[in-house]
């Protein structure tokens, strides 16, 4: 009797599994209350790429489809950062931040001829870079807010002697949102030497060589911390203009 052949779905289910419960085990272990958070966050990703994967078998048909579904990514990306900013989805002011890094990035990449305009090749790119824009975001939004709550006694004694609101929180916080970037800067400097990226894998799997494949991974690179760099100078103003703040921040500071 032959053996059974292991699908690559079962296969990938099985491991998907054991990582979760490595995941959770290892959370336990070091004290922190997050089990729950892994494998809540495990079984979302699950469903979620289920349904994108079904969906993307009809967006990628259609360029039309697809731009529309990069503006619902955008939606997501805004509501996200929101969320995590603790602003109320009245004020989607994280827009302007994810839009000032994606839309400059993905037009250059667009008008070099690097990316053709289809939709096989602009959805994972504007993804990619889109999703780094809203990460850049929500840290260095959330990185100011906490400082300036923190440091508030600073923020007014610097009131005091004649700085104006926005130069005040530049003063005390702008150096805090900077720290947004060290992921993106680190993940530069040590690609291929720590990691391989998924640009590069992907690259390599579709039957590219290694050379495409670095190059199509050093243009993800540059593409994300370019978009996330403006992404952070963005935010940076838009905390110092109190666009950004908390209601609770806000009632806080002098006004």
């Amino acid at each position: 009797m032959g053996e059974a052949a292991v699908s690559p779905s079962l296969a990938l289910g099985i491991v998907v599994v054991v990582l979760a419960v490595v995941a959770t085990i290892a959370v336990g272990a070091a004290g922190l209350d997050l089990r729950r958070a892994v494998v809540a966050a495990t079984g979302r990703a699950t469903v979620q790429l289920a349904v994108v994967a079904a969906l993307l078998v009809v967006v990628l048909e259609s360029l039309p489809w697809t731009l529309l579904y990069l503006v619902l990514m955008f939606v997501v990306a805004t509501l996200t950062s929101t969320r995590r900013l603790g602003l109320a989805p009245s004020r989607p002011w994280a827009a302007l931040p994810i839009a000032a890094g994606t839309v400059p990035v993905v037009a250059l990449v667009l008008a070099s001829g690097t990316v053709p305009w289809r939709a096989e090749s602009l959805l994972p790119v504007a993804g990619i870079i889109l999703g780094g824009a809203m990460t850049a975001t929500s840290l260095a939004g959330r990185r100011m807010l906490d400082t300036l709550g923190q440091r508030a006694g600073e923020y007014e004694a610097a009131l005091t002697v004649g700085h104006q609101h926005h130069e005040a929180t530049l003063e005390i916080a702008r150096d805090s949102a900077g720290l947004a970037l060290v992921p993106p800067l680190d993940q530069t400097r040590t690609v291929g030497l720590v990691t391989l990226p998924g640009a590069f894998v992907g690259v390599l799997l579709g039957g590219g060589t290694p050379l495409e494949a670095g190059a199509a991974q050093l243009l993800v690179l540059v593409g994300l911390l370019a978009a996330e760099a403006l992404a952070v100078l963005v935010t940076i103003h838009l905390v110092a203009r109190r666009r950004l703040l908390t209601d609770e921040l806000a009632a806080r500071l002098p006004t």
